[in-house]
């Protein structure tokens, strides 16, 4: 369990955390006459779960600590996460649910596809595009949760969460394209040794006088 691993396994811890918050709207506290509600503690939680997400890689690669563990459970922590951030957002009433299932349902549809890829040994990469809306479903997930006290931010909100939406129907076309790519080349590899390769022959058993 080095530093990285860690830092994924307390992602992993802020979501139950992100879920009790957003759908008890607590704790509502005042600092000094300066009011913090749930959604800033929301923002607060998926912030620093969000930075955790990008520390973990970052430093697992400059100290040469990736581990199995790590790359198993790294996605599965952000997954956790997203769920975590927008499931809520809908009993709230917050977000549409058919967002909510394009959003999710991408994550999962990526995560199949490399599944099948790593048993024919092969290696789909992280898109910029993938990237991109990784940094989008953040920022939307924050607008959206503050739009809970402060109404003035829903059209920004509302303007990311599409942007989240189109951007995870990209991108998952884009992984599709890649996945196709990759495995419609290894087939027709197979075929190709399949037509050079011939069978042999066995030997016909000859009658002796």
């Amino acid at each position: 369990m080095n530093l990285p691993n860690s830092l994924t396994v307390l992602r992993i811890f802020f979501v139950p955390v992100l879920v009790v918050v957003l759908l008890t709207r607590q704790p509502n506290w005042d600092f000094w006459g300066l009011p913090i509600h749930f959604e800033i503690w929301g923002v607060l939680i998926l912030s620093v779960a969000a930075l955790t997400d990008a520390a973990d890689g970052y430093i697992a690669r400059k100290r040469h600590e990736i581990t199995t563990l790590g790359i198993l459970l790294d996605p599965v922590a952000d997954k956790l996460l997203i769920s975590a951030a927008f499931i809520p957002l809908v009993q709230m009433h917050l977000v549409q649910a058919w967002m909510v299932v394009i959003i999710i349902g991408r994550e999962f549809i990526v995560m199949g596809l490399r599944e099948i890829a790593s048993v024919e040994g092969l290696v789909i990469p992280a898109s910029a595009l993938g990237k991109t809306k990784m940094i989008l479903q953040v920022l939307a997930g924050g607008a959206v949760i503050l739009t809970a006290n402060h109404p003035a931010l829903k059209p920004l909100g509302t303007t990311l969460l599409w942007l989240v939406v189109l951007s995870a129907v990209g991108s998952a076309i884009h992984y599709f394209q890649m996945f196709w790519g990759q495995i419609n080349f290894r087939v027709q590899q197979r075929r190709r040794r399949l037509l050079v390769v011939e069978p042999e022959e066995k030997p016909q058993d000859v009658l002796t006088p």
